[in-house]
């Protein structure tokens, strides 16, 4: 057995260029595979975390129907008592009320529509990134009143500044009977998200409460979980819980339906993409076989003239094979881990790029993960094996009339 592999790996040496060349190409296979899969992970973690901590929350909990009317009625039932349950939620961090209501901000120079919260802000920074995103001004002070944060987008629309002052008209609950009042801009933010520069702006949720005559009711909790799995698992007991007395408590996957069947599609997308890989490398390693063997024809023709097994030519294949994945599995490591070294560092820039109903606000960074460096260098080296079988079963019912008349 030690000398067929001895054999082999002077065979697999013998042509240095033919196999360097394909070492490389099968490496490459593997690098990208690892670099790919790399490259969707830390996509999706991007798209999440800028999805759930830009402002959406990893959860919510609303009135049942809310969220497709957006009805000033519409509060969550019992809210007091579901903001007191929260408070000693263990799955739950950190949580923030809302008001959610339309609006109409008017300045000397212009109008412009906007979708009116009223936050916390004290609470509301450990879920959204409103104050991060303050470019001029400054946040909304606590308990603080006749203070607006407005958008970029709507500033220019409005052709106000920081300090300038706005008019807020809004409906009422119940009666539906217009109310208004006059606001002072504390800030303008910069999400990068054209929806949300241009079309929101937030208040005091208490200054919110008087102006929609809705008392101390809220339309909107938002969550932040210790564990953003669990605000991805529609089977944990936390959503029926707060779902009950005709409210609904939903996690990111439905807040963000698209952005769940993006993942799906991913998994899919990258198991094609796997396979086409694989299939590539079985096929470069068998040709690189069949070279190999043609070009060694008449020393097969004497190895089984002088009495040769036909298993111990097929090991000398196998053993052929197994010596150019494991060389072409060290290559690939190593290009893998240097492209996905550089690109952890540097990142990649798909910024301001929407996909899935999520606008790209940060670097996209390749996400090292154990099994690039094992589970796909294994099945690179079983693909290998399995494309040998092939060369080997032909070496095998090799005779040596028929290998040494094919050397002539």
């Amino acid at each position: 057995m030690k000398l067929l592999f001895k054999l082999a790996w002077r065979n697999v040496l013998r042509n240095k260029r033919r196999t360097v060349l394909s070492g490389i190409a099968v490496g490459i296979g593997l690098a990208s595979l690892m670099f790919v899969d790399g490259l969707y992970v830390g996509m999706l973690e991007s798209m999440i975390r800028t999805a759930t901590d830009t402002f959406l929350g990893q959860g919510q909990v609303h009135a049942q129907g809310f969220r497709d009317t957006l009805e000033v009625d519409k509060t969550i039932n019992n809210s007091e008592a579901f903001i007191k349950s929260l408070e000693t939620e263990k799955l739950v961090s950190d949580f923030s009320p809302r008001t959610v209501s339309f609006g109409m901000l008017s300045s000397a120079l212009g109008v412009n529509s906007v979708l009116l919260y009223g936050i916390e802000p004290d609470t509301e920074r450990h879920i959204s990134m409103i104050d991060e995103a303050v470019r001029q001004g400054n946040y909304l002070m606590s308990p603080g009143t006749g203070q607006i944060l407005i958008g970029s987008k709507t500033a220019e629309t409005l052709e106000v500044e920081a300090g300038d002052r706005l008019v807020l008209t809004m409906a009422q609950a119940g009666t539906g009977e217009l109310s208004q009042d006059m606001f002072r801009v504390a800030g303008i933010f910069h999400m990068g998200i054209r929806e949300i520069d241009s079309g929101m702006a937030f208040i005091n949720i208490k200054q919110a409460q008087e102006l929609l005559a809705l008392d101390r009711d809220v339309h909107e909790i938002s969550l932040k979980f210790n564990d953003i799995n669990d605000a991805g698992d529609r089977s944990l007991g936390f959503w029926g819980k707060y779902s009950e007395q005709d409210n609904e408590a939903l996690g990111w996957k439905d807040l963000v339906p698209q952005l769940d069947s993006v993942i799906g599609m991913t998994d899919i997308s990258n198991l094609i993409i796997t396979s086409l890989v694989f299939a590539i490398v079985a096929v470069i390693i068998m040709n690189t076989l069949f070279m190999s063997l043609y070009e060694r024809m008449f020393e097969f023709g004497v190895l089984r003239a002088v009495g040769t097994r036909p298993v111990n030519m097929a090991l000398i294949i196998f053993f052929e094979a197994t010596s150019l994945s494991l060389l072409s599995i060290i290559i690939g490591l190593g290009i893998g881990y240097v492209f996905m070294y550089i690109f952890s560092v540097y990142g990649i820039n798909y910024k301001g790029i929407e996909f899935a109903g999520v606008t790209i606000t940060e670097l996209i960074y390749p996400v090292v993960r154990p099994r690039q460096f094992t589970v796909f260098p294994v099945l690179i080296f079983i693909f290998s094996f399995i494309a040998a079988i092939y060369p080997a079963v032909f070496a095998a019912k090799l005779t040596p009339g028929r290998a040494m008349q094919k050397s002539m």
